[in-house]
Parts: structure tokens; sequence; C-alpha cells
């Protein structure tokens, strides 16, 4: 939707090897280890904005203004803006969160051109498929976990399609796999139509 955003739009989410993201709070601990922790906490010290969906923001509103660790993780994740969609939610209780009104595209795409480092969505599949059609999602962050769960909701379903490039790959001692994408629009073979990431 902007020619010239000035910020980068990651998603970034923990996946199993089926494709579930959903609740990682539930299987992703045992595979945890310090180089996750260490890409964890870079990312959000490389982050200015949270954006987040309802299920996301409630979760996380939840667990995180109560924490504290040695590194400043959670100082930072309470203190940054939190840009929250959600047509449901009136209030927003957690520190320095803002509701956006209206149309989520347009909003998002409002925010990419305010000068600042990254907006990252955490989770939120289904807020991160909307935004694809809009082309507004820069890169993708998937820690790809070797456990396959059988159901639960997936970060890309059959309304979603797009073109990406592998920019980053990392495995991890615990059989964890970071990738990371981005848009390809120029890619070769790219079905017509599909929007791509570069």
């Amino acid at each position: 939707m902007s020619l010239h955003p000035t910020r980068r739009l990651a998603a970034t989410l923990f996946m199993s090897l089926d494709g579930v993201v959903e609740s990682p709070e539930k299987w992703s601990f045992p595979f945890w280890n310090p180089e996750i922790g260490n890409f964890k906490l870079k990312e959000t010290q490389e982050t200015d904005a949270l954006l987040l969906g309802r299920v996301t923001y409630e979760g996380f509103a939840a667990s995180w203004p109560g924490r504290k660790d040695a590194e400043g993780f959670a100082d930072k994740f309470n203190r940054m803006p939190k840009y929250v969609a959600s047509r449901t939610l009136k209030t927003l209780e957690w520190n320095n969160s803002h509701l956006i009104k209206g149309d989520v595209a347009a909003g998002v795409a409002k925010l990419k051109q305010e000068p600042g480092q990254d907006i990252v969505i955490h989770g939120s599949p289904t807020l991160i498929r909307s935004l694809m059609h809009h082309d507004l999602i820069d890169e993708f962050r998937l820690l790809v976990y070797p456990i396959t769960l059988g159901r639960g909701k997936r970060l890309f379903d059959e309304s979603t399609q797009a073109n990406l490039k592998l920019v980053e790959s990392k495995s991890y001692a615990t059989g964890v796999v970071k990738l990371v994408y981005h848009r390809a629009d120029n890619a070769p073979n790219a079905p017509a139509g599909v929007p791509g990431y570069k």
C-alpha cells in the first residue's frame, strides 16, 4: 500500500514441522537453548513496536507485565508501543498499547511510514495473512521445531499465496531451524498474480 515505507514489518513465529503456530508455549520450551534466546533478545533490541492480533495480545498482556530478566528483554517488551488489530477489544490494559481503528491495512501502512526500527508481529496468523494480501509483510522469521502436532492454527492456509526468497537459515543444537524469508517479486517461475516478497 505504501511505495516508500521507512520501517520494516517482520512476522516472527514459532512453527511446528507441519506448520502449526498455535500455543507455542505448550510445545516449544523443551527445544529452547541459549542460541535461540540470543536470537530473540537481538530481535527485540532491534524492534521499535509490536503489532498484534487480539488473541496474541490478550495472551501477552496476561503474562508479560510482571516479568523481569537480567538481559532487559521483558523491560523492552513491556515498554515499547503495542499496536493491536481487533474489532472487539474496547480498552487495552497493557502499558503503551494502542488500538488500530478502522482499516487495519491502512493503519499499518501508516505506521511503516513513521521513522524508527522494525515493527514486529508475534504470532497472530490471521492478521499476518490479511496483511500479506496488501504486500505489507517485509520479512518472515520462522523458528521451525522438530515436532508435528497434527492440529492447530497454521500460519498459511488455502487462501495464502506468496513467492518468497530464503535469505538466512541456521540450525540449532536442539533441532530447531531458523528460516528468514523476504519477498521475491521478481523470482523466476513466480505464479501469475501471486504477491511476492523481496
